[in-house]
């Protein structure tokens, strides 16, 4: 009769403990689905991404005007001399028979022989100078002293510092010159602002283009509206030196202007073109 009581009590036992799982299983169902239906308290909202802001665009950058037509080393021209036999280097144009004279004409007329190179070339030793290359560092020896005493009274009379930038250049250097601002430029163009072989006042060592640290150093015709641009047209012939090319004679020197291309005459000559206003080729022609 126990050992059935306990047996019965164990089985209500069992029967308790499943109903008690039963009900907490439908509990459970029930709160899960009240959840989904009625979703969280508060509903999580992105933030927005911020559109990125455009960076200001920089002003396009405008070539300067002015900067002329004047590749590295520009300019060249021409000058007298007595001419002999014809010169292939260019139509029309003879050689001078005495390419050392001070007063030599060196032009697209007049052409100096291949071989001439002078023989009292000294260096820039004492003057403010822009390019390392010594060749164009040179000048024969009256031109340099003449053109120490303008670059002095320059710089004493109103303090203004002027460069030499380009001096002597020999025969094989126009050659390689002349040759490169063609392929570049075109032969039309470059006959403008360069001269070809043996036409070139540079290979004389009497010219020397200068130019200031308003100009950048560089050269162009705006040299000629600077302070020391205009100095230099006004006083150059007080040493000896002329501007070759003058602003409305191109159609004479057969160049383009060119303030900052000076050439040494010696001042007795010098003063007598600069008082004419006449070129070069003018003046002799007189």
């Amino acid at each position: 009769m126990k050992r059935r009581t306990g047996i019965k009590w164990h089985r209500v036992i069992m029967l308790a403990a499943l109903l008690l799982l039963l009900l907490f299983g439908v509990i459970y169902a029930i709160e899960g689905r009240f959840g989904k239906e009625n979703g969280p308290d508060e509903e999580h909202v992105e933030n927005p991404r911020e559109e990125p802001k455009e960076e200001p665009k920089e002003e396009p950058v405008t070539e300067q005007p002015g900067e002329t037509q004047n590749p590295a080393e520009p300019s060249e021209t021409q000058n007298p001399g007595t001419p002999s036999n014809e010169n292939p280097s260019g139509q029309d144009s003879v050689t001078v028979e005495n390419p050392e004279a001070i007063d030599v004409l060196v032009n697209r007329k007049h052409s100096l022989p291949e071989t001439y190179a002078p023989d009292d070339l000294v260096k820039l030793t004492d003057v403010p100078t822009v390019l390392s290359n010594p060749e164009v560092n040179q000048l024969r020896k009256a031109a340099y002293d003449a053109l120490k005493e303008l670059f002095e009274a320059a710089k004493d009379e109103k303090e203004y510092t002027l460069y030499a930038r380009s001096g002597y250049r020999s025969y094989g250097t126009q050659v390689s010159l002349y040759g490169s601002y063609v392929n570049n430029h075109g032969q039309a163009a470059a006959d403008k602002f360069s001269a070809k072989p043996g036409q070139s006042e540079h290979q004389t060592g009497l010219s020397m283009d200068i130019t200031c640290e308003a100009m950048n150093f560089q050269l162009d015709t705006t040299f000629g509206k600077t302070e020391e641009g205009k100095w230099v047209a006004e006083n150059a012939h007080r040493f000896g030196f002329i501007v070759r090319y003058p602003e409305g004679k191109e159609s004479i020197t057969g160049y383009m202007y060119e303030p900052w291309h000076i050439r040494y005459l010696g001042k007795e000559l010098a003063a007598k073109v600069y008082e004419s206003g006449l070129t070069y080729e003018e003046h002799l022609e007189q």
